[in-house]
Formats: C-alpha cells, structure tokens, sequence
C-alpha cells in the first residue's frame, strides 16, 4: 500500500509528489532501508584496526612519515566532517605531517566556503588542505601507464607522501559500476590527460560499463589499471542510506575493501521492476549530486533503465549551481542536432574531449526517451541540453499521466541514482 505523497529528494529537501493510486500502476523504486550504525565512531576504530587483507592502519604508518589523505569533493556526500577527526585520532603521526587533497577529478577546485561547509572550520586549521588541479602540469607526475598504454599522471602530493589513505564512498554509479575504491585515485587525483584517456568513448559505450557491475567492467578495470601506478596503502570506504547516514564501514587493502563495500552496496540499492515504465520520475538524490545538470545525468541515467522506449523520464534537480558554466558538457549538447549527432560526433573525434562522456550517456538516453527536468535553471539552459523544462513537478506529472490513462505503470525513484533499477528477467 503506497502512500497518498512521496517525497522526491531536490536540493537540501524534496518535493511532494501526489500519486492517487486510481490514476495509474505506481511502482515506488528504492534502496532497501538499512538502519545507521550504532556508535559509529567505535565501529570506525574498530575497521581501522582489523582491516580486509592489510596489517592495521596504525601498524601501516611511522611515526615520522608524511601521510597524505584524500577525499572527494564537494559533489559527493563523504560524511568528512567526521570521518576526518576519527582518522586523525587514528594516526600515529603529528597533524603537521598530514595533508588533505581534495580529489576533484576534471571538476573545478572547490571554494573556501564548500571546503569549509565539507570540512568544518577546526578541521581546516589542523591540517594543510589542498585542492587538485588536473589542468596544472606542476601538480601532476607521471607514475606508469595502464595496459592498453595510456600514461597516468597524478597529483604531486599523492605521489611523494610517504603514506596515501584515500577516503570515500561507495554507491552505484552509471559506468563504473560503483563509485569508491580506485575512482579515488584516478580520475579523482589524475591529469587531464589521464582522465580523458580514461572515459574514451569505446569504455563508456561498452555494455558491460553500467551500473552495479564491477568485474567484466571494461572502465572500472581502466580505473584499476591506473591505480595500480601508485595505489593507495589503506583505503576508507563507507556505504549511507538515504539520509545520508553511515550504514557501513570497510577499511583495509584498496581491492578487497572495495569488493567488500561493493557487494554491501549492491544488496542495499537493487531494486526489481516487473516491466519497462512509459513514465518514470526520478531525482537525482538531492544535495550535493544535484547541484548542477551535468550531474543530473546520473539520475536520467538510473530512470533509464527501466523507462520503455517512447517513454517519458521526469527528473527533479535543484541545480543550484547552473549547467554548470565550467567544463564542456553544455558546449557539446548545444552544438549538436539531435542525440544520435551527439553520438556520431563523440565517437568520430580523434581524441576525447573534456566532458564527452556525460554528453555520450545522456544523448544515449534521448535517442530512445523523453527527458523533462524540473530544476532552478532558466529554461533555456535545459533546452539547450535537448531537455524539456518544467516549472512544476506535480504538474508536469499529472500532464503525463493524463495522456497515459489509469492503466499505465508508473515508477517512481524518490532517491534517484542511489538505487539500482533492474527488469526483472
């Protein structure tokens, strides 16, 4: 039994969305609910000291080493704020000695105020924080390539500590499989290069690179290949619930830790549909994902899966920080025609350009679906993406299911892209 309103995640809060059940099939899609850790503080301790497939954290480090940690940024919900004083607790060596690199991949560099907002005040007077920078090439190394021969590039303080922690983590994501684990390393502390090299269009095309698969996964082996250069000596990977909360810790070799992490993930976020959906509302998990368009495309991603073909996805993104202006991602999709342009100009370029991929998913998803997204954007900006802008959500709902009619199944994930959707076979 469904309730009467379900709330969609948007921005800091969510949107009420009506669903009588007389208007339609509804199929509410969502993570299984897991309860947050009790004491997670100790159960963090706890990880740090019987780790997968690794001597404890604190037999790992000297004394006198340089440790460096690095972290996600300001688009992923990495509960910093407390991991950070824990692991520094954990450390056996002075807080001079630790630096903090904010992995940001390709994204641009985060500002004192998010830093401070991701971080905390106290934690920035403790620690030295530093922002990556793809496009410095004094900022970055060269460390080996992968085998298929791309060279890997990575950020200098990485490289040079005596130590490397990489904290994250871990939920499904639309090419890696699931986000954690190496993404930590490369792309989030790569060169530009390296990261372009690393989301060509043949990996992302691939099949096999989607949602929930790890193993076979042609770009999350890329991603391990790169890694590999220079891995991390003790990983900290964590799972949440849809509020956000932590449901598990899992600490240790960076592999094993992740594989554990993984399969924790996959049994949370699963979600069975019994047939493709002509209409499907979405989100894209609210604040920090949904902070800009590009992002979004996460959530179209998710929707897309099980939205038939013809069908409508109907996605609820505050956007708060534009398209965004930085990047390449709205320069691709407005330059273009039409989705299958989009393609055939992805894959016809001799080498990939910034942004290529997320242009490639999205214009994927359009050649078979309809996309409308509810955000703070103007409308323009959301058109020039081949999207449809709608002011309202509820709306732009009752205008779909009034053109489908009662018996039209209809899915609804409230939490966007932390759940994986999957027909059932």
């Amino acid at each position: 039994m469904y309730p009467d309103s379900i709330q969609i995640d948007y921005g800091r809060g969510a949107l009420p969305l009506r669903i009588h059940p007389a208007r339609a099939r509804w199929h509410l899609v969502q993570p299984r609910h897991v309860p947050p850790l009790v004491n997670p503080r100790e159960q963090f301790r706890t990880a740090c000291v019987r780790p997968f497939a690794s001597p404890p954290l604190a037999e790992i480090i000297a004394p006198t080493d340089r440790v460096v940690i690095t972290t996600s940024d300001g688009t992923r919900p990495v509960p910093n704020r407390a991991l950070l004083p824990w692991l520094l607790e954990t450390l056996p060596v002075a807080e001079e000695n630790v630096t903090l690199v904010v992995g940001t991949g390709s994204h641009r560099p985060n500002t004192a105020e998010e830093l401070e907002q991701m971080l905390g005040p106290a934690l920035l007077r403790r620690i030295r924080v530093v922002n990556h920078d793809a496009y410095d090439p004094d900022m970055n190394v060269r460390v080996g390539e992968t085998t298929a021969g791309l060279p890997v590039l990575l950020n200098r303080h990485y490289v040079e500590a005596d130590k490397r922690i990489a904290l994250g983590f871990i939920e499904p994501h639309f090419f890696a499989g699931f986000s954690g684990g190496p993404k930590a390393v490369a792309p989030g502390l790569a060169a530009i290069d390296t990261i372009l090299g690393l989301h060509g269009y043949d990996l992302v095309a691939d099949p096999q690179s989607t949602w929930g698969v790890l193993d076979g996964n042609p770009l999350q082996q890329a991603l391990r290949d790169a890694a590999a250069c220079c891995p991390p000596d003790f990983l900290i990977n964590v799972t949440l619930n849809t509020a956000k909360e932590l449901t598990g810790i899992f600490c240790g070799q960076y592999l094993e830790t992740h594989r554990a992490g993984c399969l924790r993930a996959a049994e949370d976020a699963m979600a069975p549909v019994a047939a493709p959906c002509p209409l499907v509302i979405t989100s894209n998990s609210g604040f920090p994902l949904d902070q800009n368009l590009y992002q979004t495309v996460k959530g179209i991603s998710a929707a897309a899966r099980i939205c038939a073909d013809g069908g409508r996805i109907v996605v609820a993104s505050e956007c708060a920080d534009g398209v965004p202006d930085h990047g390449r991602f709205a320069e691709i999709m407005a330059r273009a025609e039409s989705p299958r342009a989009v393609l055939d100009r992805v894959r016809a370029q001799a080498a990939s350009v910034l942004d290529q991929w997320q242009a490639q998913v999205l214009a994927n998803v359009l050649v078979r679906c309809r996309v409308s997204v509810c955000s703070s954007l103007p409308p323009r900006k959301v058109e020039q993406c081949m999207l449809t802008p709608v002011a309202d959500l509820q709306a732009a709902v009752d205008a779909e299911l009034a053109a489908l009619g009662p018996a039209a199944d209809v899915a609804v994930l409230p939490h966007g892209p932390v759940t994986i959707p999957f027909l059932k076979p």
